[in-house]
């Protein structure tokens, strides 16, 4: 009786269980799309736009459009074809490839105007170089009459939900002695109660409103009938004499949505071209109502804008076209060859905007639809989605949606920890407060102190502090593009799925694993290769941590007078961690960035680090550095430094040994280079054609080695755990000098991992996953994020912070592959967090004393007092490298 009980409630929870394969199936996509909402355009599949015009996306999930729209390969193509046929000149000179750029470039200008429904009568269009110069542009010109004059004087109002670019015009009109004025959405709604009485207004002060058309935050269109509404009175966004004029934020809007301006005629309207085409980045413009252009004023003149002028004299005459007389210099001009390109590739691919809107819009309705239905089994949502709206019309809701993760308590998973699991699935999200304060703080509750706060305990726009004192600092923002297809939409609702509900609970027939294979442990050839440098004894990680025999029950067993006077006075007590004295295990150098470790067992210690310690890194043709994340491959690089002969051997499957010396290249022939680390400028030089093409060779992609000059001292403020700043030198690793693990938290991970692998892991491959410098063998796992400091031998380090992880720790360092279970596990193990070591710096080395670091030697550490160690303020992960 009690089988057939528990049959039952089997078959009735089965019975509950939500139907993903249903919600996730196309068929349930099509009943979801609302009339005239249509999915795709018309003749061709999405999927063979996909293969023709953006293979380049592979396997990925671009979810980003708001941010940049990605350009087809045939605007590309033609372009560049234009270019290779055609002799475009400056379009200031008179000569005939002169005169055909500019005629170009006006029919560029009528084929914006037929884009928006205009025409030149209307509008003109000034080119800028993106909607930030033609806001900055409308902020510098618009005719305002400052206070204190006898007259009523100009206000600048904006929409709270607004880009940060149209809330910076209050810098430049606070110059100029004008009042600036934010309004809540909700307050325009009721803004009928601030018309002014009949006598005042005739008053003919100029007023300049701003809003956006889409919320770049939400995706909210706001009602286009405003626009007449406050022109004409009707609404007035605050109480004040005048004439009120409109300036439309169209950049989130027009990248999917039509704008018709014969309709709705606004006095402004700044656009930028990469929003829609994806290309040319750098080109927007400035659409100006020609009743409002002859009155904007303009003090400074470039070249191309003059009809004439003295140079000894106070006279100057503006040429009498407004394009013109705004355009300062040579306009982008063959990036605005390139806009006719996209207008006719657009047309091509989708048939008008129309059909984009309608598009879009069916893929985020449903999107929005199947998140807001995810639930735990406690009833939990997963998510909250942060909308204005319900996504029943695309005329009030744009392919934008926004949203944070919750746990099973309802408590919020910070978007950096989200932006990092889904980077595992190739799935490109935007996170933070996407450049509008405004609406984030609608959206999250934040009130004005709590941002000064926020900013005062280190967090800045675009950094990854996601939260603070258990608040979201930003959110989540997904967003579709024209050519974002339905499988992008089901590919990002499996990954929600799939990493918030239990396996059990998450079953897609037609999904294939994901789970990647890990092969057993193989003897790592770099632990032969270097042998005959280092004669010390090598320990063994299996014996240190599988035979506890070795211990000295007396933890003051190998404590000399110079390993206490090491440690810091001021940081007392010493912290004895249980009966067993901590050691280091492991030391590993990686003289390449992102390449395979060189293990040692004894080793220099310098002002930078570890000697040699990423003294190289591999740049592209374009002098960026080169990791793991874009190439896997680097992990098989095995560079193995040769002491004695002052050379660097470096080793790949496949491919002939090569060397680089040591000693460092002074020669005249040298090129000495600019180059940036975790945003720090750095001078390096190059190695040479050889070591080029051998790195090229090995990655199917032109790539350079490149060495850090020593005539150039790479400096860094970094703040410990006594919130004192300290200037370090850095080599060219990412954030510290130092990345030290502790094996306990290897053993503790390692245990949750291969539960969830369901396979064996050697240790050893997860250890060399997390690419640190130090390995220890203390008794209690994660007991090093408790430190201040710590003393090895003779060397004394501070504590700098936790190491922050991210996606190279799934590379399997012995093949290359990835497997997501690594960060995902660590993330849940660690409770959302993906810490995992910490970052150490030198504090003075003693010259009296062999700067020297040994496995097997003792470590001293001493306890913080608050026992957390604060992040480094910092971007991205910082051991990666």
């Amino acid at each position: 009786m009690a089988g057939q009980a528990q049959s039952r409630a089997e078959l009735q929870q089965r019975r509950a269980a939500p139907p993903w394969g249903e919600l996730l199936s196309f068929q349930h996509f099509q009943r979801l799309c609302p009339p005239g909402a249509g999915y795709g355009y018309g003749g061709g599949s999405m999927q063979g736009m996909r293969e023709s015009e953006f293979r380049r996306l592979g396997g990925m999930t671009y979810l980003d459009h708001a941010g940049t729209a990605l350009f087809p390969q045939s605007l590309l193509k033609e372009f560049t074809d234009d270019l290779s046929k055609n002799i475009y000149g400056n379009p200031h000179s008179q000569n005939i490839s002169s005169k055909m750029t500019y005629d170009t470039i006006e029919h560029v200008r009528y084929r914006i105007l037929q884009h928006f429904n205009t025409t030149a009568e209307d509008y003109t269009i000034i080119f800028t170089s993106g909607s930030t110069a033609a806001l900055k542009l409308v902020a510098e010109t618009f005719p305002w009459m400052p206070e204190g004059l006898g007259h009523p004087s100009s206000r600048f109002c904006y929409l709270t939900d607004s880009h940060t670019s149209v809330v910076g015009m209050r810098g430049i009109t606070a110059a100029m002695n004008v009042l600036s004025v934010s309004v809540k959405p909700k307050d325009i709604l009721l803004s009928e109660k601030n018309r002014v009485p009949a006598e005042e207004q005739n008053c003919m002060t100029p007023h300049l409103f701003s809003y956006p058309a889409q919320s770049n935050f939400s995706g909210i269109k706001y009602p286009l009938s405003w626009i007449q509404e406050i022109k004409s009175g009707k609404l007035c966004p605050i109480k004040t004499p005048g004439k009120w004029f409109v300036l439309l934020d169209a950049a989130s809007y027009v990248s999917t949505s039509p704008l018709d301006l014969t309709v709705h005629q606004p006095d402004f309207i700044p656009i930028s071209f990469y929003k829609i085409f994806g290309f040319p980045s750098g080109l927007g413009a400035l659409l100006v109502h020609n009743q409002i252009a002859p009155f904007l004023r303009k003090s400074y003149f470039g070249g191309g804008t003059a009809a004439g002028y003295l140079a000894g004299e106070e006279f100057y005459s503006p040429r009498p076209s407004i394009a013109e007389r705004f355009e300062d210099g040579t306009v982008s001009f063959l990036d605005i060859i390139a806009l006719k390109h996209g207008f006719d590739a657009l047309e091509r691919l989708t048939g008008g905007m129309e059909n984009i809107k309608n598009h879009t819009f069916a893929l985020s309705r449903y999107t929005y639809t199947v998140l807001s239905t995810l639930k735990y089994a406690n009833g939990a949502p997963i998510v909250r989605i942060y909308s204005d709206s319900d996504f029943s019309s695309p005329d009030i809701q744009g392919p934008i949606i926004n949203f944070n993760v919750l746990d099973e308590n309802g408590d919020i998973i910070g978007y950096s920890q989200v932006d990092k699991i889904a980077s595992l699935y190739n799935i490109h999200v935007r996170t933070g407060c996407f450049c509008n304060t405004g609406a984030c703080q609608q959206h999250l509750s934040l009130s004005n102190e709590d941002v000064k706060r926020n900013l005062q305990a280190g967090h800045v726009c675009g950094d990854d502090i996601d939260i603070i004192d258990g608040r979201p600092t930003g959110s989540v923002r997904i967003s579709f593009g024209y050519m974002s297809t339905f499988e992008d939409a089901q590919t990002f609702l499996k990954f929600i799925i799939a990493t918030r509900l239990s396996k059990s609970d998450c079953k897609f027939p037609s999904q294939t694993t994901t789970r990647e294979t890990i092969t057993q442990s193989v003897e790592s050839p770099i632990q032969n290769d270097h042998t005959a440098n280092n004669n010390a004894k090598k320990y063994s990680l299996k014996t240190i941590i599988s035979d506890t025999e070795h211990w000295n029950n007396s933890s003051a067993a190998l404590k000399t007078p110079e390993t206490s006077r090491a440690v810091s006075e001021s940081a007392m007590p010493v912290y004895i961690s249980g009966s067993k004295p901590i050691t280091v295990t492991n030391i590993y150098l990686y003289p390449i960035k992102s390449c395979s470790a060189f293990e040692v067992s004894e080793w220099p210690v310098g002002n930078q680090g570890l000697l040699y310690d990423r003294n190289w890194m591999v740049v592209n043709q374009n002098g960026v550095c080169i990791s793991q994340k874009q190439e896997p491959r680097l992990c098989l690089v095995q560079p193995l430094i040769d002491r004695e002969q002052k050379i660097m051997v470096i080793k790949a499957e496949g491919m002939d040994p090569i060397s680089v010396p040591l000693e460092e290249n002074t020669g005249r022939e040298i090129q000495i280079g600019q180059s940036k680390v975790c945003a720090h400028r750095v001078q390096t030089y190059d190695c040479g054609e050889r070591i080029a093409e051998w790195f090229s060779e090995l990655l199917g992609r032109q790539c350079r080695l490149i060495r850090q000059s020593s005539d150039f001292k790479r400096n860094a403020n970094q703040k410990h755990e006594k919130g004192q700043a300290t200037t370090v030198s850095l080599s060219l690793v990412n954030e510290a000098q130092y990345l030290l693990i502790n094996t306990a938290s290897i053993l503790q991970l390692k245990e949750q991992i291969t539960e969830r692998l369901e396979e064996p892991l050697p240790t050893e491959e997860l250890i060399q996953r997390f690419r640190a410098n130090i390995v220890i063998s203390a008794t209690e796992s994660f007991e090093e994020e408790k430190w201040a400091e710590i003393s090895i031998g003779a060397l004394c380090f501070q504590v700098v912070g936790p190491c922050n992880r991210c996606q190279i720790i799934c590379i399997d360092p012995r093949t290359g592959q990835r497997n997501k279970e690594f960060l995902q596990t660590l993330s849940s193990t660690r409770g959302r967090k993906t810490n995992f070591g910490i970052y150490l710096m030198n504090q003075s080395l003693c010259s009296s004393l062999p700067n020297i670091l040994s496995v097997g030697t003792q470590v001293f550490p001493v306890l913080k007092e608050d026992g957390e160690i604060p992040s480094p303020l910092s971007n991205e992960e910082k051991a990666s490298g």
